[in-house]
């Protein structure tokens, strides 16, 4: 280091450290306090079994042996026409599961829309109907996809952590609790009738203050993404709920919401401001990491500029990425709604009907919700990334050590010879 830098003055453009500043702990630990104690009050003490669970009957394994196709009777045309069947005949199952296990089973080919296509040696899933007007107990429903799911499991398992090592396998525990937190507490508070948007809140605050500090580590960085996605999940339910109350939305969708608000007592319009906020979550968490980022490597290589330019440059980047984010979050509520689409430009109705319908009108609030969330994120996260880089306390001053006493100086011996002492030599002696 030569003698200039050494001299030089330490001022507020230094480049930023990676230690998480005290300021945001105001924020962070209040959060952190109030998310433990929304798990412990809201976590669920039993929920209650749906109403005739097992009318239906219930579901067993089964591997299938034998496939006999035949040709259709023609008594039963009008009856096949109608189920849409285009084949006919048995198949025979050694079922794996159930009280009749080891025992071999004959059931129908499966016929109608979306029937599975079975073939010998398939893993297929039963109905067990042991009261079936029919007198065939035993009915192919689907396949048996848990090897295939648990190879493609371990296939993205792998690829994560030879891609990102540590940081992969970090990921993954995440994931695991991101899964763990939905399905041990947010599904089964649900059902226990706390609020929807309760639940929601709490355990989008629970997953995302585990997942980003397991995956990015305890930092600077990592702290403004989380208080960004914090600010922005309180703007998403805001602006959802609002949304969902103007459009008058009751979460009451098909048959499948319609049966659970029959078994169960859950508010169905919360379900569905909950639903939009943690399909929010996994986008705005990602808008918030890369903007913290960013800035913090602008602000990094050029340790001279101020917060008012890294904010600057940091929103050029976040207005690129939330154009394509917001395209990706549109596309993705498309994709889901995809069959209802299809089936709505069938039906040739006027497009103010289909825009109009709750089905549709519920996709409208959860994309415009979703966006006006990230569009606050990117301001928030990049706002306070700024600040946060160029905002160097100042230490306190070290006390000046107190100065010790100067030992006075010894009187020098005066130069004396024995005929200039004003005592006689005998006196020294």
């Amino acid at each position: 280091m030569n003698e200039d830098a050494a001299n030089q003055p330490m001022h507020s453009h230094a480049v930023p450290n990676d230690a998480v500043p005290r300021a945001a702990l105001w924020i962070l630990v209040p959060a952190a306090a109030a998310t433990i104690l929304g798990l412990i009050l809201l976590w669920p003490s039993g929920v209650a079994d749906a109403e005739a669970i097992d009318a239906y009957g219930t579901e067993v394994d089964g591997h299938v042996l034998a496939v006999h196709e035949t040709e259709c009777d023609e008594a039963d045309a009008e009856l096949n026409e109608q189920l849409q069947a285009t084949v006919c005949g048995d198949v025979v199952v050694r079922l794996l599961s159930g009280e009749h296990a080891d025992e071999e089973a004959i059931v129908d080919i499966p016929s109608g829309p979306g029937a599975p296509v079975v073939e010998v040696g398939d893993d297929v899933i039963l109905l067990h109907t042991p009261d079936s007007v029919s007198g065939q107990q035993y009915h192919i429903i689907d396949h048996d996809r848990s090897s295939a799911l648990w190879a493609l499991a371990i296939a993205f398992a792998l690829a994560v952590v030879a891609f990102g090592r540590w940081k992969g396998l970090r990921s993954l525990v995440s994931l695991g609790i991101t899964f763990a937190v939905v399905l041990l507490f947010m599904v089964p508070a649900v059902l226990d009738g706390s609020s929807p948007i309760l639940v929601a809140v709490v355990g989008s605050a629970a997953i995302m203050l585990v997942s980003l500090y397991l995956g990015h580590g305890w930092n600077r960085t990592t702290t403004v993404a989380v208080v960004g996605t914090l600010a922005s999940l309180i703007v998403t339910v805001l602006l959802a709920e609002a949304a969902v109350n103007l459009t008058k939305l009751n979460g009451v969708l098909d048959e499948n919401t319609t049966n659970l608000a029959l078994q169960y007592p859950i508010d169905m319009s919360g379900l569905l401001l909950a639903g939009i906020l943690i399909g929010a979550l996994g986008v705005i968490d990602d808008v918030t990491v890369s903007q913290a980022a960013t800035v913090d490597e602008v602000a990094k290589a050029n340790p001279k500029w101020s917060s008012g330019r890294l904010f600057t440059s940091g929103m050029r980047v976040g207005r690129d990425h939330l154009t394509s984010v917001v395209n990706t979050l549109v596309l993705a509520y498309a994709g889901a709604s995809l069959p209802l689409l299809v089936l709505i430009s069938a039906a040739n109705r006027p497009l103010e009907q289909v825009l109009t319908s709750q089905l549709v009108a519920t996709e409208i609030v959860r994309s415009v919700a979703g966006t006006l969330g990230l569009i606050a994120a990117v301001p928030i996260t990049t706002w306070l990334a700024a600040y946060l880089a160029r905002r160097n306390p100042q230490p306190k001053a070290p006390k000046a050590p107190k100065e010790k006493p100067k030992p006075k100086p010894a009187p020098e011996a005066a130069a004396w010879d024995e005929d200039e002492s004003p005592y006689p030599p005998s006196h020294l002696r």
